[in-house]
């Protein structure tokens, strides 16, 4: 029964509505009560402490629409512009706190408990209708567990763990018999060898080809998630794993193998991809320690041209960063919503958290420099992807693509239509933006999306 509670889904109607309408009737009987009780001692001037009430709600609702304003778009705390419709939703939460504390004020326990639960019952459709937005959360289960997959150890893969290794012939391939029907998610620890880097546990997706007894050599993809944000956000809230399943499903279990290591070391931690004495070696743990357990471990060919590199927001500017830096290892790229360059916060912090205050540092670390220093890139893509309402990212992602194109990559570009800077786009962009990295790292095209 608890198995069922947690697989409740939290953005369809029947679940989105009760919990509005609720809210809805608890507001009017909270703002009403005074009138409806006017003939109670504690009710001398019912009217004047309705108006009170109205007031209150008006008035949070102010506030909130001015808090959005000044953290979102004038401090930009949080590196994205927030949409109308998450803006009204923050307005409503602050309205029914407003509320609460009027009706604290103007007193009666009744009416404060009565007051307390509307405001948890605003909240809570608030939350709602916000995760909606962003396209987030699922299911109860998801908003509460940070890793759901099991975890494994992988034993260092025999041979030469995919050094000098040819990618799979799809012609030839003839999937065993006891090959499973779908693809395995599992967590698995990336030690920091070379880096001293405290990541959290990487998530590994194996098509069915990889978990038959002689596997063949396969294309791997390396998944980054934004911040804040865990390994599992990709496949849990971006249905990476379920895309390339559908696949692998029409490809006799042939796809890419996905490793998403955690670039980060903590949901609110930034090391921006690069390394530092503050922040940590996030770069040398991605590019070293991790590449190297991916060819130890898993059955995956070693050509460049078998390697890609895919993130969304701070996890898209990293992909950007490592593919552009080190093309002799990825060949192609899935930017979802990329900056144009690291960020933590202002200017002056990020210089000074990732760069050791070198101003010279920071700007040679932006794609756009690297790709530029670097000079032409054969052979490589880039496929671009952000949301139509997401001005600021379409901005960045243009300005990326138009320095890619001058260096002789090759680029393709992935509006996702109505969302913006949150999951809808990144599952919109994986869906129509995987078929040609799929394609790029030696695998039949895909028909159409999936």
């Amino acid at each position: 029964m608890l198995h069922d509670l947690l697989r409740i889904p939290v953005t369809g109607r029947d679940v989105l509505v009760p919990v509005d309408v609720v809210a809805v009737l608890l507001t009017i009987w909270v703002v009403a009560a005074p009138v409806l009780a006017r003939r109670s001692r504690r009710s001398a001037h019912p009217v004047r402490a309705v108006v009170w009430r109205v007031g209150a709600l008006i008035a949070g609702a102010g506030v909130g629409l001015v808090l959005v304003w000044w953290t979102g778009d004038v401090l930009d705390l949080f590196g994205v512009s927030f949409t109308p419709v998450t803006r009204m939703w923050i307005a409503i939460a602050c309205a029914g706190i407003a509320l609460l504390l009027v009706v604290f004020v103007q007193g009666g326990w009744t009416m404060r408990v009565a007051a307390v639960g509307t405001a948890a019952v605003i909240a809570l459709s608030a939350g709602l209708g916000v995760n909606v937005d962003f396209g987030f959360y699922k299911d109860v289960e998801q908003a509460i567990a940070t890793n759901p997959y099991p975890s494994r150890t992988l034993a260092a893969a025999p041979g030469d763990g995919g050094g000098g290794a040819t990618l799979v012939d799809t012609a030839e391939w003839h999937a065993p018999a006891d090959m499973p029907r779908s693809g395995e998610t599992i967590s698995v620890r990336i030690p920091g060898t070379v880096s001293h880097f405290r990541a959290r546990k990487a998530v590994v997706w194996l098509p069915p080809a990889a978990r038959v007894a002689h596997p063949p050599k396969l294309p791997v993809l390396v998944s980054l998630s934004g911040q804040p944000g865990q390994p599992a956000d990709m496949f849990q809230t971006g249905d990476l794993g379920r895309y390339l399943d559908r696949y692998a499903d029409a490809h006799h279990g042939i796809a890419p193998i996905v490793v998403a290591p955690d670039q980060l070391g903590a949901p609110a931690r930034n090391p921006m991809c690069v390394d530092s004495r503050r922040l940590g070696r996030s770069a040398t743990y991605v590019m070293t320690d991790t590449v190297r357990w991916i060819r130890d471990h898993l059955p995956v060919a070693s050509a460049p041209s078998a390697w890609g590199i895919v993130g969304f927001s701070e996890g898209a500017t990293c992909a950007m960063q490592f593919s552009t830096a080190h093309p002799e290892v990825f060949g192609s790229a899935l930017a979802i919503s990329s900056e144009l360059a690291p960020r933590n916060g202002s200017l002056q912090q990020t210089v000074a958290l990732g760069f050791g205050g070198s101003e010279t540092a920071y700007r040679a670390a932006a794609p756009s420099a690297i790709m530029t220093a670097h000079g032409r890139y054969p052979d490589h893509l880039t496929v671009f992807g952000f949301g139509q309402d997401d001005a600021p990212y379409r901005a960045s992602t243009e300005a990326l693509r138009a320095v890619a194109e001058r260096v002789g990559m090759r680029t393709e570009l992935v509006v996702s239509p109505g969302s913006a800077h949150d999951w809808n786009t990144v599952r919109y962009v994986l869906a129509h933006g995987l078929p040609a990295v799929i394609a790029h790292l030696g695998l039949p095209a895909p028909e159409g999306t999936l």
